[in-house]
């Protein structure tokens, strides 16, 4: 199999990547501590001493997670704006129009969720 020079690197940084978190997760299992089976009071809830009212299980509201989707999609989209901004000069118009259009998919998406009542907190 013959791959481009520029593909060792990327193969590199994804082998590194993937032997972490191996080597994490068996660490981890490994030299972890070992809980005990049972239901002991070293294994129950803890929290600052004060104790343990309902159920951790309880629903959520759905606007709690739909922020957080959409703070993730949001976050995401802006990191994209970093090469750009690294390398406008060497991206000349047809990048520029490149950005342009992807701010355009951007701001209708977020218009989207504006209108769909997503950052409306009083409802």
């Amino acid at each position: 199999m013959n791959l481009p020079e520029s593909y060792i690197p990327i193969l590199i940084q994804a082998g590194v990547a993937i032997g972490f978190v191996a080597v994490s997760l068996l660490g981890a299992h490994f030299l972890g501590p070992k809980q005990k089976k049972g239901n002991s009071v070293k294994n129950q809830s803890w929290e600052c001493g004060a104790p343990v009212e309902g159920n951790a299980r309880t629903p959520f509201s759905i606007k709690y997670f739909l922020t957080a989707v959409l703070f993730v999609l949001f976050d995401i989209e802006i990191v994209f704006f970093y090469p750009y901004a690294v390398n406008f000069r060497e991206f000349g118009m047809e990048g520029f129009l490149a950005v342009l259009m992807f701010v355009a998919i951007f701001f209708m998406a977020f218009f989207y969720v504006w209108k769909r009542g997503a950052l409306d907190w009083d409802k």
